[in-house]
C-alpha cells in the first residue's frame, strides 16, 4: 500500500437550505474542493458519493451520477455510498483505498445532504432507516429498556429545580405549528408509514420517541444515564462539553450555529431524553463537504508538499452483536486500536480530535474509546478544560456534530476538512497550538447497543 494525501477539502455552510437542492450543495462544494487542491476536474479518476435521505424524496439510485453531472463530472467511476451517519468517512475511506492500492492517482470523495423538510415529522421517520427496519416490532417492544427508573425520574425533578428548566408545554406552545398542517403531515406520514411496516408496527413506533427528536437520542440518554450510574460522571460535565462546542462554532464561519450557550444555559434548556437537553444535541441540517486524495508521486509532481496532509490510517469496521457493557471494548476502542497500529501512534502522539458527538455523551464515551483518558473519565477531562482549544487534546475545534452541524450524509467529510485546515494552520482564530497529527471518528447507525458502522482516520501535517 502506498502513501496517500489530502491536496484539497471544502465544506459548505451548514444550516436550512430550503432553496438549495443536493445538485446544488454538490456543486458548490466539488468547485471550492478543486480550487483548493488547485487541479482542474478532468484529473479526478473515481469519485466516491455519500447521501442517506435523497432516496426518501424519490431518488434511490445513482444519486452520485445525477448530482455531479451538472458540474461536469461524469464517465469516471462514481460510486454510491450509503452508510448512515458513517456515509461520509466511508467514502473517504475507499477514495484512500483506491489510491493506496495505486488502482488510481487522484481520487474524491463527496458527501451532501439535505435534512431539512417542511414536514418534520417525515424527517424523523426517516432516522428508522438508521436501525434494523425488519426488527421494528421487536426493537418497539422493548423499549421499556431505556425507560427511567423510579430513581433516576425523582433525578429529573430535583434537575428541574435545581436549574429552572424550560417547560415542554411552554416551548410547545411557543413554536406550535398551524393545526391543519401538523394534521396533514402526520397523515402523510402515517400512511407511508404503515403501507411500508404495517399498521402495528407503526402504532408501536409511536412510542420510539415524543415526535421532537430522533430514537437515537432515547439510545444516547439511556448509555449516558448507565456510565453516570457506573463511574459518577454527571450532567454538569456533558454541559460543559456542550458549551464547548458551541463556543467553537461561533469560530467556524461553516458552522450551522454560530452562537455561544453558557453552561447554565446549557443546563436550563429543554429535556430531550434524560440527562440531555437540547443544547446537548446535534441538530439537523443541510450541506456537503468533499475531499480530494492522490498519490505521493502526485503531490511531488503538483509542488504541493506544504499542503498535502498525510493520511497516516483509514479503518473502516461494523459493529457486533453484545450485551450493553460499559466494560466491553466497544466499536470506537476497537477501530481506534487498529488505526493506532496501522499507523505506528498511540493516543498520546494524537494532538487534536474530531469526534462523533450527535450528543454531548457521544464525545464524552469516544475521548475515552480513543484513549485519552481512562474509562469513565470522560467528563473529567472536559471539565479540566483538557478538550477545550487551549487544552492538552482539543476535541471538536470544529463545534463538532452539535453546533457546526449534522447533515448526515456530510458530516464524516466535514470533520476532515476541519482537520485538514487544523494541520495545515489555516484555522484563524480556532487554530490550535500543537497540530503535527489529528484522529477523526464517524459512526452511523445502531445495531444493538453500538454503531453499525464507523471509521477512525488519522492524518499528519504536511511537512516544512
Amino acid at each position: 500500500m502506498r502513501e496517500v494525501y489530502i491536496i484539497g477539502v471544502h465544506t459548505t455552510k451548514f444550516g436550512r437550505h430550503l432553496d438549495k437542492s443536493i445538485k446544488d450543495l454538490s456543486s458548490q462544494t466539488v468547485e471550492g474542493c478543486l480550487k483548493d487542491a488547485g487541479i482542474d476536474k478532468k484529473h479526478l479518476q473515481a469519485l466516491w458519493f455519500s447521501n442517506s435521505g435523497w432516496g426518501a424524496s424519490g431518488q434511490t439510485s445513482i444519486r452520485g451520477q445525477v448530482a455531479l453531472r451538472p458540474v461536469g463530472i461524469d464517465t469516471i467511476p462514481i460510486t454510491n455510498v450509503e452508510n448512515a451517519c458513517a456515509g461520509a468517512s466511508t467514502a473517504f475511506h475507499h477514495a484512500w483505498l483506491g489510491v493506496a492500492s495505486s488502482l488510481y492517482d487522484v481520487t474524491m470523495a463527496v458527501g451532501a445532504e439535505k435534512l431539512y423538510s417542511r414536514n418534520k415529522m417525515a424527517v424523523f421517520a426517516g432516522f428508522l432507516g438508521g436501525i434494523d427496519i425488519e426488527n421494528l416490532a421487536k426493537i418497539a417492544d422493548n423499549l421499556s429498556r431505556y425507560s427511567l427508573t423510579e430513581e433516576e425520574l425523582n433525578q429529573v425533578e430535583e434537575f428541574k429545580k435545581k436549574y429552572n428548566t424550560v417547560k415542554d408545554k411552554k416551548e410547545q406552545k411557543r413554536k406550535r405549528e398551524p393545526l391543519l398542517k401538523t394534521l396533514h403531515d402526520m397523515f402523510v406520514v402515517a400512511i407511508d408509514l404503515g403501507e411500508k411496516l404495517g399498521y402495528d408496527v407503526m402504532w408501536k413506533l409511536s412510542r420510539l420517541s415524543s415526535g421532537a427528536h430522533s430514537p437515537f437520542m432515547d439510545i444516547y440518554g439511556y448509555a449516558a444515564r448507565q456510565h453516570m450510574r457506573k463511574y459518577g460522571s454527571t450532567v454538569e460535565q456533558l454541559a460543559i462539553i456542550a458549551s464547548k462546542n458551541h463556543y467553537n462554532s461561533t469560530l467556524n464561519p461553516n458552522a450551522q450555529y454560530c452562537f455561544e450557550v453558557p453552561v447554565e444555559m446549557v443546563l436550563r434548556d429543554r429535556i430531550v431524553s434524560w440527562p440531555l437537553t437540547r443544547a446537548m444535541c446535534a441538530p439537523i441540517g443541510d450541506g456537503a463537504a468533499s475531499a480530494i486524495l492522490c498519490s505521493g508521486e502526485v503531490v511531488k509532481r503538483l509542488g504541493l508538499k506544504d499542503r498535502a496532509v498525510r493520511i497516516r490510517a483509514s479503518v473502516l469496521g461494523s459493529g457486533t452483536e453484545r450485551p450493553f457493557d460499559l466494560d466491553t471494548p466497544e466499536i470506537g476502542e476497537r477501530l481506534s486500536k487498529k488505526a493506532y497500529e496501522a499507523s505506528g501512534l498511540g493516543p498520546e502522539d494524537i494532538d487534536l480530535a474530531e469526534v462523533h458527538d450527535a450528543t454531548a455523551y457521544g464525545e464524552l464515551r469516544q475521548v475515552e474509546n480513543l484513549g485519552f483518558c481512562s474509562k469513565g473519565e470522560g467528563g473529567i477531562l472536559a471539565e479540566r478544560g483538557e478538550t477545550m482549544l487551549n487544552g492538552s487534546i482539543p476535541v471538536n475545534t470544529s463545534g463538532g456534530l452539535l453546533s457546526r452541524g449534522h447533515p448526515i450524509g456530510a458530516s464524516g467529510l466535514a470533520q476532515i476538512h476541519e482537520l485538514t485546515v487544523q494541520l495545515r494552520g489555516m484555522a484563524g482564530k480556532r487554530q490550535v497550538a500543537k497540530h503535527r497529527l489529528a484522529i477523526a471518528e464517524n459512526g452511523g447507525g445502531a445495531l444493538g447497543v453500538e454503531e453499525a458502522a464507523m471509521c477512525i482516520h488519522i492524518l499528519e501535517a504536511p511537512s516544512k
